[in-house]
């Protein structure tokens, strides 16, 4: 089977310019081509802000991946700040989907778009993902064996799927983020008004998907072919290849995005990394901050060993 995610890594002109400066660090804007190629979004290139501790020679990097839209770039700030001032570099890397970057048929479209099109951002933002590493090689300051993702909603979906693929990285965050696509648009209090189908072919679909995921548990993900499409943007296809890994889940009790189900299933396919519930809802989760700030950059730092 062809692997949607596999891509020729490819050079090109890095942009930087100062964006602000703070007593232990300073950040920078940075832009530089994609290597994908997209039918149905536009691409304008990888764009992101880089966060850089003031004297630190050698230190680890955080990709930092929002959710739909702009609104979760705040709390990557909030988190890049919380590293930064502990002396580790991270990057906030803008999706398909944010304003910079998202043409103005995709702005008028969002979120009714077609399943080309959301299939497409999946691609693109893994992709994105692992082109962002390949531009740390290029950095003296980061430590390439050290990098870590934070993905927050959809960014930890799709950074579930980057971590499945790509062992350069070492370890991740997932926070109000879940699996099993079809649970979360069953049972999702926002989502499910999508959801078209009956309870019969609910429980035939997922008996399907639990048999595509025990042959991938047996065989690997390139060797089954999958029955249908929407399998390859599902982070439960790439949990066999997290186990084991150093991960953190950070939910919230009242997501009425990400509902329970779909998080817990994620959570035992991983073999059961830490999980803290955060009394809130998808957004008011970020009113946690502080406790979650210092979670984060503590299983970060002990992860890397940093």
């Amino acid at each position: 089977m062809t692997n949607p995610y596999s891509y020729i890594r490819n050079g090109g002109i890095v942009t930087y310019k100062p964006k602000e400066e703070r007593k232990s660090w300073t950040s920078y804007s940075v832009s530089f081509p994609s290597v994908f190629l997209t039918q149905y979004l536009g691409n304008s290139g990888i764009a992101g802000e880089y966060y850089l501790p003031k004297g630190e020679t050698r230190t680890p990097l955080v990709i930092l991946v929002h959710g739909m839209g702009d609104r979760s770039v705040y709390p990557c700030r909030l988190i890049a700040h919380t590293l930064a001032n502990s002396g580790i570099a991270s990057i906030i890397l803008f999706l398909v989907f944010h304003k910079s970057r998202a043409t103005e048929v995709i702005k008028k479209k969002y979120p009714n778009l077609s399943s080309d099109e959301w299939f497409e951002s999946y691609q693109l933002s893994v992709t994105d993902i692992r082109q962002v590493i390949d531009w740390s090689d290029s950095r003296p300051e980061i430590i390439r064996d050290k990098i870590a993702l934070v993905g927050i909603s959809f960014g930890g979906m799709v950074s579930s799927i980057a971590m499945g693929l790509d062992k350069r990285i070492k370890t991740g965050v997932l926070i109000v983020s879940g699996g099993n696509s079809e649970q979360i648009t069953r049972h999702s209090l926002l989502l499910r008004w999508q959801y078209k189908h009956n309870e019969e072919e609910f429980r035939s679909n997922q008996k399907l998907y639990a048999q595509y995921l025990a042959e991938v548990e047996e065989e690997g993900f390139e060797n089954v072919r999958p029955l249908k499409r929407s399998y390859l943007t599902d982070p439960m296809t790439f949990s066999r290849s997290l186990r084991g890994r150093p991960i953190m889940m950070l939910n919230a009790l009242w997501d009425e995005m990400i509902p329970r189900v779909a998080t817990l299933e994620m959570w035992k396919a991983c073999g059961k990394p830490p999980l803290t519930w955060y009394p809130s809802t998808h957004a008011s989760i970020w009113l946690w901050y502080p406790l979650m700030g210092r979670r984060i950059r503590a299983f970060i730092k002990s992860a890397l060993d940093c």
